[in-house]
C-alpha cells in the first residue's frame, strides 16, 4: 500500500516545518549535483530559510556570477541597475590594479623577473634605487635626531651633576657653619662657667697669732 498524497500547504508546526525543510533542502541539492554530473549541466541553486540563513550550490565548472551573467544576456532581464553595474566595474578595476601591484611587488623583491625586458628591468632598478635613497635619507634623519637628542641628554646630565655638586658644597658649608657655631657656643659656655666659679670663690684671710703681753705679767 503506497503512501497517501501529501497536501502542499504551509506546515504550521515549527518543529515539523524545520525537519521538512532540512530534508527537502538536502534532497534538492542532491538532485542539483546529480543533474550537474550526469548531464554536464551548469546548475546554481540558492535557498533562503525562513530564518534568513542561506544555502547554495553551484556546479564546479562555473560560478554563480557567470550563470547570472548568462541569464541576464539570454533573458534580457536586468538583474541589477546601472549603479550596480558601475560598482561591479569598479570592483573589477580594483582587482586588476591589485593584481598589477602584486606583480610589481614581486619584481621589486627580485621574483619573476626573467620575463622582463631590458627597459622593464631598468625601471625596476631605478625604482629600487629611488626607494633605497629614500630609506637612507630617512635613516640619516633618524640618526641625526638621535644624535641631537643624545647631546641634549648629555647637557642635561652635566647640568644635573653641577646642581648636585652645588648642593653638596652648600650642604658642607652649612655643616661647617653649624659646627663652628657649636664650638663657639661651647667655648662661651666654658668661659662663663670659669668666671662664675671665680666670682663665687671666698676670700682668704690671714690670721696673725696673738702674742702674749709679757709686760703685764711682770
Amino acid at each position: 500500500m503506497g503512501r497517501g498524497k501529501i497536501e502542499i500547504k504551509r506546515i504550521e508546526n515549527s518543529s515539523n516545518r524545520q525537519v521538512t525543510y532540512s530534508k527537502r533542502r538536502s534532497g534538492i541539492i542532491k538532485k542539483a549535483k546529480e543533474i550537474s554530473v550526469l548531464c554536464d549541466a551548469q546548475v546554481s541553486l540558492i535557498i533562503f530559510a525562513s530564518s534568513g540563513k542561506m544555502h547554495e550550490y553551484c556546479s564546479p565548472s562555473t560560478t554563480l556570477v557567470d550563470i547570472l551573467d548568462k541569464y541576464h544576456k539570454q533573458s534580457g532581464k536586468k538583474l541589477w541597475d546601472a549603479k550596480h553595474e558601475n560598482l561591479s566595474n569598479e570592483i573589477e578595476r580594483i582587482k586588476k590594479e591589485n593584481d598589477s601591484m602584486q606583480i610589481k611587488l614581486r619584481h621589486l623583491k627580485g621574483e619573476d623577473v626573467t620575463s622582463l625586458n631590458h627597459k622593464e628591468l631598468m625601471a625596476v632598478e631605478e625604482a629600487l634605487e629611488n626607494g633605497l635613497s629614500g630609506i637612507r635619507e630617512k635613516k640619516n634623519e633618524k640618526i641625526e635626531g638621535m644624535r641631537k637628542r643624545g647631546k641634549v641628554l648629555e647637557e642635561e646630565h652635566r647640568y644635573l651633576q653641577f646642581v648636585l655638586r652645588q648642593q653638596e658644597i652648600a650642604k658642607q658649608q652649612q655643616e661647617m657653619a653649624i659646627e663652628s657655631n657649636v664650638r663657639e657656643i661651647d667655648s662661651g659656655y666654658q668661659r662663663e662657667s670659669s668666671d662664675h666659679y671665680t666670682s663665687q670663690m671666698p676670700f682668704a684671710f690671714r690670721v696673725q697669732p696673738i702674742q702674749p703681753n709679757l709686760q703685764e705679767r711682770i
